[in-house]
């Protein structure tokens, strides 16, 4: 089978982080011919050493820094579009998405490089299952319309994950049960370290960035969605997604802005991607598989100063696109109206200015992905 699996790894670190899931496939019986790693990572990195790696591996992949990106970006006729890739953010993890749209992957699947996958499951196989396979799952909401993907044992921690509004607390839930034919994301979850914000880090009385209370897999129930209208936070430390949900899930133009907003790039593309899928009648399916999240010390005060900048946009950004793109028949169409709607918001909150700034980088972004494949299109095949 061909390469079919766009593994997008950002990375200034730990890029040895590939051999433990490439380890995870082969231990498994996944074929690992079906993965193309593309590592995302600056110009300071070793990508000499990365690209070694992936040699040894016998995978296929490529690393981009600064430098490599901006040539790709050229070479694809694109390069009038750098500016949707930040500089210094985790938010450059939409490069990867736009080499998965130019080499026509059908599946994409993030890693953060602080992670590993638990031995005992199949990890890429397991997402790909859950893209593909009919079943009946957990459906919930709630009565602040978000859903705490940590709910399962929330009575016992108490914990709310990076990016859940604080206004949205203390929800009443409701669980039931539903068919899903047609999951586009399937995001998984994480053990021992917590995937919280910096207040709730503090909270929960660490200062090194991580938190006092861990996880565990009985801490997690079985797989679930948050029904249509309802949403959740979608982190991108362990996930997969199909193709057609690129439009719609940009990375946005964090850290590397004037107003200093950042930490927010996969909670923000989760909330579009969920509105685009309600909007379209697919699902995010959340849980399996695990995998273990080793987040490195650091200050909590540090990752403060990173998410305040964001923090009221965050409670409000949801109800302004809540109803947007309703009449859409495909995600760029959703996002399209989801931008008009942050362009025309009247965003009276504390760096209010961003969200149209936002809205306009999400225009570029559906014009980078026209552009991007009709130039790929225009490519004649080898004779």
């Amino acid at each position: 089978m061909s390469q079919d699996v766009c593994v997008i790894v950002p990375t200034i670190r730990e890029y040895e982080c590939v051999r433990s899931y490439v380890a995870n496939a082969e231990n498994h019986g996944f074929d690992t011919g079906r993965l193309e790693f593309v590592l995302v990572t600056e110009d300071h990195c070793p990508t000499e050493e990365m690209e070694a790696m992936l040699d040894d591996l016998g995978v296929a992949g490529e690393v981009f820094d600064g430098s490599r990106r901006e040539a790709w970006l050229d070479d694809h006729g694109v390069g009038d579009y750098t500016h949707l890739i930040p500089a210094r953010s985790h938010a450059q993890t939409s490069f990867g998405l736009l080499y998965l749209w130019a080499h026509d992957h059908p599946y994409g699947v993030f890693i953060d490089d602080d992670t590993r996958p638990h031995d005992g499951v199949d990890f890429f196989g397991t997402h790909l299952d859950n893209l593909t396979a009919e079943r009946t799952v957990e459906s919930v909401q709630s009565d602040e319309n978000w859903v705490n993907v940590l709910y399962h044992t929330a009575d016992e921690h108490g914990l709310y994950p990076r990016g859940y509004p604080y206004a949205a607390m203390d929800e009443t839930v409701e669980t039931g049960e539903r068919e899903v034919d047609d999951v586009v994301a399937s995001q998984g979850l994480w053990t021992n370290v917590p995937d919280l914000d910096a207040v709730r880090i503090l909270m929960d009385g660490d200062l090194q960035g991580q938190a006092e209370t861990r996880l565990t897999a009985d801490d997690f129930g079985p797989d679930f969605v948050a029904e249509p209208g309802h949403y959740l936070t979608v982190c991108s430390m362990n996930l997969g997604f199909k193709r057609e949900v690129v439009p719609a899930f940009y990375q946005l133009p964090m850290d590397d802005n004037e107003w200093s907003v950042g930490r927010f790039d996969d909670i923000w593309s989760g909330v579009f991607l969920k509105r685009a899928a309600d909007v379209l009648g697919t699902d995010v399916l959340t849980g399996d598989p695990l995998c273990r999240h080793d987040k490195a010390p650091r200050s909590t005060f540090d990752d403060l100063h990173n998410e305040v900048a964001g923090l009221e946009l965050n409670e409000h950004l949801w109800t302004l696109i809540d109803d947007a793109g309703a009449d859409a028949d495909t995600y760029a169409g959703v996002f399209e109206a989801m931008a008009d709607a942050l362009i025309d918001a009247e965003a009276d909150y504390r760096n209010g200015d961003f969200l149209a700034f936002v809205g306009e980088h999400m225009h570029d972004w559906l014009a980078c992905l026209d552009e991007l494949q009709s130039a790929e299109r225009a490519v004649p095949a080898d004779d």
